[in-house]
């Protein structure tokens, strides 16, 4: 848990790197200019951290109040909760993923690919029937909703356990050297009642949750200005953004959060995990997991079980984590990196630089940022396809990941797992499942020499 110990910490640290810095190291940014402008990857919000609370420090940018709200929210982001009647942290679904939000967000960061698939991690399923709803949203299946929950309380019976078998996909370099990657191939088990054979099974796990307040405060009219739906300038990508619909306005907004961008504000997807991860419900999300189902119906009535102001702290707690400055940009081998990353086109996807507007919080307004995100759809091919719809994002479609912080990934949880469902053991393997609009910039990653794969490696684990 954070304290305002470690927010000052941050502060001395932030005053210390830049008093270190001499005119040596600033000119070493010549050959490539931008990089030095992208020290401040969070804007203000920026923290200059390497170590396993990299993740979890508030903005150092926060005003009094602002900050007391994030530690707030920092507490109940912990809450283990348990099953009603109890004094605290009560109202854990009869059926649930997670007893908590730091269980499937450890350290405010990714979630591995669980060892054992069954057991309470951040790896779950969400599932659907083909077509969508009127408002675009996916159709949920009879008995089961929109995502698969494999846990339950004493006295009730799961939903059904996650099966997972691998097949191996040869990828070779250019040079001879081979990557075997595991392409997974998921399946339910053990359902409480028969599951439809025409459902969608969609896997996730859980993303890392800093930063994203500047995310939210993106304006609308920047994210547009990279879409290219169809690929007018001829470049083989066509970013297409998703509109959904948006609990909290109950009108459609823009998507920004979430695997497929199915989601348009941190509030409602706190709200959603709550209710779907957890069972917990709330006023914008107040039907119970196991409501109307024979294996998970608890018939006590009292919902919402999640007060309001802590739906709205942990919101605030998500929205008002620092950013991890990169590290090492006055390296060759990073600046080197830099430039193939340009060269092979993972920037056009990857947009390093976005600016804040408004935002509700003042610290996130008006900050220029390095996501290296364009918060867009893209499709990433048959490899990464789900074959599951959500709101306009199709079955191979998926948003493009911010990678700001991902090179903290092993210091933080531990591991390197990445892409939406943790197949991917490092960044090499997550390149190489890149397809379909990706597939060129991918083969081009293929093609490079040993000592060039290593130096955009290193940018990329600088960020």
């Amino acid at each position: 848990m954070n304290s305002p110990l470690k927010y000052f910490a941050c502060l001395v640290l932030t005053a210390l790197f830049f008093s270190c810095s001499d005119n040596e190291s600033e000119s070493a940014y010549e050959d490539l200019p931008s990089l030095n402008d992208r020290l401040m990857a969070g804007g203000e919000t920026t923290v200059f951290l390497t170590s396993s609370n990299s993740f979890s420090t508030p903005a150092p940018n926060l005003s009094a109040s602002d900050l007391s709200d994030h530690l707030a929210g920092d507490v109940d982001f912990e809450a283990i909760f348990v099953t009603a009647p109890a004094s605290i942290n009560q109202g854990l679904g009869t059926i649930f993923n997670n007893s908590s939000c730091v269980s499937c967000h450890p350290r405010d960061g990714r979630a591995a690919f669980p060892t054992n698939l069954n057991a309470k991690s951040g790896f779950f399923f969400r599932v659907s029937l083909p077509g969508q709803l009127e408002n675009g949203g996916s159709i949920p299946v009879p008995g089961f909703g929109t995502q698969i929950q494999n846990q339950a309380i004493f006295g009730y019976q799961p939903e059904g356990k996650f099966q997972v078998t691998f097949q191996d996909v040869v990828e070779v370099f250019a040079d001879g050297t081979q990557v075997i990657l595991k392409k997974p191939n998921y399946s339910l088990i053990d359902t409480y009642i028969p599951f439809p054979g025409n459902a969608l099974i969609s896997p996730r796990i859980g993303s890392p949750v800093f930063g994203l307040g500047l995310l939210e405060a993106i304006t609308e009219e920047d994210i547009l200005q990279n879409q290219d739906i169809y690929d007018v300038n001829a470049d083989g990508i066509s970013g297409k953004a998703n509109y959904v619909f948006d609990a909290v306005s109950g009108t459609i907004q823009l998507g920004r959060f979430g695997w497929k961008a199915n989601t348009a504000t941190i509030l409602e997807q706190c709200a959603g995990a709550y209710n779907g991860d957890m069972g917990i419900t709330s006023y914008l999300k107040p039907i119970e997991t196991g409501f109307g189902q024979t294996n998970g119906e608890d018939g006590l009535g009292d919902d919402p079980e999640l007060p309001d102001a802590i739906l709205h702290q942990v919101a605030a707690y998500c929205k008002t984590l620092a950013v991890p400055a990169p590290r090492n940009l006055t390296h060759q081998t990073v600046r080197r990196g830099a430039k193939i990353f340009e060269e092979i086109q993972c920037a056009k996807c990857h947009i390093p630089k976005m600016k804040t507007g408004h935002a509700s919080i003042s610290a996130l307004a008006n900050q220029t940022i390095f996501p290296y995100s364009d918060l867009l759809l893209h499709d990433m091919g048959e490899g990464l396809a789900d074959h599951r719809p959500d709101f306009l994002a199709d079955g191979n479609e998926w948003k493009t990941r911010p990678l700001w912080g991902i090179g903290l990934t092993q210091v933080v949880n531990g591991h390197t797992h990445f892409l939406h469902d943790g197949r991917a053991k490092n960044i090499t393997e997550a390149i190489l499942w890149h397809g379909g609009e990706a597939l060129s910039a991918k083969n081009k990653f293929k093609q490079l020499p040993a000592q060039d794969r290593a130096a955009l490696l290193e940018f990329i684990n600088s960020l």
